[in-house]
Order: C-alpha cells, then sequence, then structure tokens
C-alpha cells in the first residue's frame, strides 16, 4: 500500500544530496565521486627470514581526488569564480561537506573533507551532434576525509 514503511531493509538510492564547500551557500551538483581512501602497502622482507615471501603492512593513507559535476546555468559562473579565488599561499583550504539526504531531506551518511582546495575546473564540452545538457566539472584535493552515519 502507498506510504507504508518497507519490512526488508532496501539499499540507499544515490540520487539524492547535497554538497556544501566552506562557507558557501549549497551548490547543486549532478554527480560526485572520489570518495575513497587507501593505503600504501609497504612490502618487507629480512634476509634471515626462513619464508620466501614479505610481510605486508599498511604505509600511508592516500585519498582520492573527489569530482563534483554540475549543469551550466546563465548567468552562474560559481566554480569558475571559486577557483580563480585561490592563489597559492594566500586563501586558507576549505572544509567540504557531502551529505546523501533520505526521502524526508534528512542526513544519513555525511563525508567531510578537511583542508580541501580546487585542482581542476573543466568548463562544458560542447558537441552539436548530441543533445546533451552542458557540464561543468570541479576536482578537488584534501588532505583527509571522515565518514559519520546520522
Amino acid at each position: 500500500m502507498a506510504n507504508e514503511k518497507q519490512g526488508a531493509p532496501w539499499p540507499i538510492p544515490q540520487f539524492f544530496f547535497k554538497v556544501i564547500i566552506g562557507n558557501n551557500p549549497e551548490i547543486p551538483f549532478q554527480e560526485v565521486s572520489g570518495l575513497d581512501t587507501e593505503y600504501d602497502v609497504i612490502k618487507y622482507r629480512t634476509g634471515n627470514n626462513p619464508e620466501f615471501s614479505t610481510v605486508k603492512m599498511p604505509g600511508l593513507k592516500k585519498h582520492s581526488d573527489i569530482t563534483l559535476k554540475k549543469g551550466f546555468f546563465a548567468n552562474d559562473s560559481k566554480l569558475f569564480d571559486y577557483f580563480h579565488n585561490f592563489k597559492m599561499n594566500t586563501i586558507a583550504p576549505e572544509t567540504v561537506i557531502i551529505q546523501l539526504m533520505d526521502e524526508e531531506q534528512k542526513p544519513l551518511f555525511t563525508w567531510t573533507l578537511t583542508k580541501a582546495i580546487p585542482k581542476k575546473v573543466t568548463g562544458a564540452s560542447m558537441n552539436a551532434k548530441t543533445s546533451e545538457v552542458a557540464i561543468e566539472e570541479l576536482v578537488l584535493s584534501h588532505e583527509g576525509m571522515t565518514m559519520a552515519t546520522h
């Protein structure tokens, strides 16, 4: 029936999210990717080890760049303005908050990026043979990411 809660849990849809960059107002993005972290693997073996294999241990943690994509709108240059406001050692990196929302507009998961800086901005690709929306892209580099559930 309509408006009934499902008995078995369903996976969470990925299409309802919001992104807040620093103190800027929320910017509506179409796509967010790169929310991953990994460790380098250090391989080590002593010369007198009777086993002919290496020991593997975690090394430095690496964070992927975050890619944000949004449609181009008339008189909207937010991403280019944000990118061009950063100059070497003159503006502090910012905190970026990415939230996956439920149907009641409450956050289910929050990813917080620390010390994020813009790495690349890309304007729309244009093609006269398609009827797609013009998309612009912002790539952020950051120094750390946490994830919280609500």
